[in-house]
């Protein structure tokens, strides 16, 4: 199996992807860069088993029909600010790692997801079957919240201020891995100096672990809201020592996490 983590920016030069290899009890980066376009996306798409794309897959329903309506003509709707900013997805985050993530409404994260539209519209015409809830081959992920649902920092290794802490980081992540994840030495080099490429590196791990089901979907109630604004897969957080041992046959298909 080849899991492909993107972390996905408004342009190619701060859009990373980084591709794991999976064999029985060990797991390989057999590729990591930086500067990647659309082009060189869709490729690397192509030759992956399940895809983590770091970037909402959509905008809040109730953002979407009050800007829609407004737009139209129509009255601005009677919707509170909460629901405007946040999607169901976002509110399941919050509730379980207690931090919000960025609003993809009022936030500039808007402006990746305006890349990220582009891109899956495109891999829709050439025939990918596109399941914003993640029930596909590619799903929506949150490096931050995975990482810490399985007790990594979660923040301060961002940016060239953050160095010290990327380098903590990737050493700790390290350290957990050992012993079946395979990080060669140009690898351990950008990771440790790109925090795009890391966030690459944590999207493939929990793009594994969608693949073997260790992450919450949506409910059924949840299923057609998820479809429309996207579905950000959290990992159980007893999943990441077992990514390279568990069997695909006995895992439960996106399972409610620990």
């Amino acid at each position: 199996m080849i899991t492909l983590g993107v972390d996905l920016a408004s342009l190619p030069a701060r859009t990373a992807a980084c591709a794991i290899e999976w064999t029985a009890g060990r797991a390989r980066v057999v590729d990591v860069a930086c500067g990647q376009d659309d082009d060189a996306l869709r490729k690397r798409i192509a030759g992956a088993d399940k895809v983590g794309l770091d970037v909402p897959f959509g905008w809040p329903d109730a953002f979407a029909d009050a800007v829609a309506r407004f737009h139209a003509g129509g009255a601005w709707p009677e919707a509170s600010v909460v629901a405007l900013r946040y999607r169901e997805t976002d509110r399941v985050v919050a509730a379980r790692t207690g931090r919000w993530p960025l609003s993809v409404s009022t936030d500039l994260i808007g402006v990746p997801t305006f890349r990220a539209a582009r891109l899956l519209s495109r891999l829709a015409e050439a025939g990918e079957v596109v399941d914003r809830g993640g029930a596909g081959r590619l799903v929506e992920t949150y490096p931050a919240a995975a990482l810490r649902i399985w007790g990594f920092a979660s923040t301060g290794y961002k940016r060239r201020e953050g160095l010290a802490g990327l380098g903590a980081l990737l050493a700790a992540l390290r350290a957990r891995t050992r012993g079946w994840l395979d990080l060669d030495a140009a690898t351990r080099r950008l990771c440790g100096e790109s925090d795009d490429a890391l966030d690459a590196l944590v999207a493939a791990l929990v793009a594994r672990a969608a693949a073997l089901g260790l992450c919450l979907g949506p409910s059924a109630e949840q299923a057609a809201r998820a479809a429309r604004e996207g579905w950000i897969a959290l990992p159980a957080a007893d999943s990441l020592e077992v990514l390279a041992t568990a069997d695909p046959a006995t895992t439960g298909r996106r399972r409610r996490p620990r």
